[in-house]
């Protein structure tokens, strides 16, 4: 015959649950942070005089209530509710925790597989009580439609802004202008070194090398650090404002939500600002950066016609790579070695063959360069640096090829190089 025990329950402890806060405002502001101050200081009272409650601790953020990137003192609250450390939360209202209504409930979910209530003051309401889900959710979404208006408002007034062609000047370092009552003003010292950036390019210097150039004259970047990027020194290249012009709108936010932004290609209006502040180059300057820029890159031209990049970049140890065009297809010429003798082809004819581009003649590099030397060096001696600052361009047809200089001479010389 079966026996049965009863066993009781244990009685439980008067033991008190510990209770923690989190606190959240959208910006630095003064009025915000002064709030925010009220709050820490009123649930640390509130928790400590509770005699049934043992504080542990308030944590607060200063960012958007749309996203969780950045929001570290709410992950650390939840990281410590999940190791056992919380049994309650307080919080002022739905929106402080999140305005994703997604991102709201996973963490409710969260905590309440964990026995851990999250309690909403403006709400009244309970996330451990799985009745109260709709009416979290309802409220979520009100929270979340709220920023979306709220983000509509702000790009309607941005978009005024920039019909009036106010331009932004609010940036944390910009090289060459500093922020002076809502205007760019020059900053001598380092306009120097945005012209010297322009000037190097223009010698034929790659990225790289006006790196190095930089760096070894101990020149700071505009945070103050010894270290370039060569990608900061493109987008100084890129940039309009150094010749005194600003456009507007060159970047959108795609999704309110993620805050992502994506470059305005054509989905917006952009908006141009000519003599918008004072230039540091001159627009001729800057227009000639962007020729070359556009020299630079090398492209192969398909059957249909259209242009594509390849793999291969513009090495400024070559300058006749910069120089040298072809008159039938119109794209640049390579570099190769082919039996121990470097010789020059057309882009189109490597990549594609010489059947899309006939008529592209190959050049003995050694040939070339005895050309150059007695049409425009002293000596008739080649020297690149003469070359670089002479000439412009060399057109290569399939019987001579075309010597354009800066000062608007032309040679014009007999294909005989094989």
């Amino acid at each position: 015959m079966k026996k049965i025990w009863i066993i009781p329950p244990a009685p439980k402890k008067n033991k008190k649950i510990r209770v923690a806060a989190y606190c959240r405002v959208s910006t630095f502001g003064p009025a915000q942070l002064h709030s925010l101050d009220t709050q820490i200081e009123a649930y640390t009272r509130m928790i400590k005089n509770n005699k049934n409650w043992r504080f542990a601790g308030v944590f607060y953020d200063v960012e958007s209530g749309l996203r969780r990137k950045g929001r570290t003192d709410l992950d650390k609250m939840l990281k410590k509710a999940e190791k056992g450390k919380i049994d309650y939360i307080i919080t002022k209202s739905i929106s402080r925790i999140s305005r994703d209504t997604l991102e709201v409930l996973k963490i409710i979910r969260n905590l309440r597989e964990r026995g851990i209530n999250m309690h909403f003051e403006n709400e009244n309401l309970d996330s451990i009580n799985i009745n109260n889900e709709y009416e979290i959710t309802l409220r979520g979404m009100l929270a979340q439609d709220e920023s979306r208006n709220k983000s509509e408002d702000i790009q309607w007034g941005l978009q005024r802004k920039f019909e009036k062609g106010d331009i932004f000047t609010k940036y944390k370092s910009f090289m060459g202008y500093t922020c002076t009552d809502d205007t760019l003003v020059i900053v001598p010292e380092q306009a120097e070194v945005v012209r010297k950036i322009f000037e190097l390019y223009l010698q034929g210097l790659s990225l790289g090398q006006i790196k190095s150039y930089l760096e070894s004259q101990g020149i700071k970047t505009a945070m103050g650090k010894d270290t370039w990027d060569t990608k900061t020194i493109h987008k100084m290249l890129k940039n309009e404002k150094y010749k005194g012009d600003t456009v507007l709108q060159k970047t959108i936010t795609e999704d309110f939500m993620t805050g992502k932004k994506i470059k305005n290609t054509g989905q917006r209006n952009r908006y141009y600002i000519k003599d918008s502040h004072p230039a540091i180059v001159s627009a001729e300057v800057f227009d000639k950066v962007q020729e070359e820029m556009v020299k630079r890159t090398r492209f192969v031209s398909n059957e249909d016609g259209t242009l594509e990049i390849s793999g291969n970049k513009y090495n400024s140890k070559y300058i006749l790579g910069n120089l040298l065009v072809c008159g039938d297809c119109g794209l640049p010429y390579r570099r190769r070695t082919e039996r121990g003798k470097v010789v020059w082809r057309c882009a189109t004819r490597i990549e594609k063959g010489k059947e899309v581009c006939v008529n592209s003649p190959t050049l003995n590099e050694e040939w070339i360069q005895k050309v150059l030397g007695e049409m425009v060096c002293e000596n008739n001696l080649y020297n690149e640096d003469i070359v670089r600052n002479i000439i412009e361009k060399i057109l290569v047809y399939c019987s001579r090829v075309e010597i354009f200089c800066k000062n608007k001479i032309m040679f014009y010389v007999k294909l005989n190089n094989k």
